[in-house]
Order: C-alpha cells, then structure tokens, then sequence
C-alpha cells in the first residue's frame, strides 16, 4: 500500500484498533492516530500490513490519553522543597 499523509487506513493485524488516519510519514515509518485514542509509529516494513480505509469510519478520538495539548508541567521550585532536617547536635559532657 501506498502510505501517504492524511490516508485513512487500518491494521490489518489489529482491527481493535479501529482506523486511522496517517498524520505523518517518512522513508522509515508512519505516524498513525488511530480511532482508538492511540498514535502508533509503524515502521516501513510493516506498511504491508496496513489496508486502505474508508474515510467515513475514521472518528477522532474524544479524548487524547496523557496531558492536554499546552498544559504545561509544574516543576518543583526552591520555594516547592522542603527544608533539610537540623542536625543533631551533641549535648556537651555526654
């Protein structure tokens, strides 16, 4: 199969996935997000497993998995940490 960008396809080994559509591609792999909520890199090899699709059983998926597209991730700062325990400090004549 011809892959190229914007194809609907499916896999031919993993119809739970359900289809997809190609969002990139190059002389190694393609970058297919598929109905299922995933996107999957399937390598230039295995281009023979995937058959054309048609358009109108490709749904995008409602819900991406992992963070929303611009969320940013809070990383800690020095005011974030905790302070570091005292040492203990030794009593004199013990």
């Amino acid at each position: 199969m011809n892959v190229k960008r914007g194809s609907v396809v499916s896999h031919a080994m993993a119809q739970q996935w359900g289809t997809g559509k190609v969002v990139e591609v190059n002389d190694y792999m393609a970058t297919i997000r598929f109905s299922d909520g995933m996107v999957r890199k399937i390598i230039s090899s295995h281009f023979t497993d995937l058959r054309p699709a048609d358009p109108a059983t490709y749904t995008p998926p409602t819900k991406a998995k992992g963070r929303a597209k611009g969320t940013r991730v809070r990383t800690k700062t020095a005011k974030d940490k905790k302070p570091a325990a005292k040492p203990a400090t030794r009593q004199p004549g013990a």
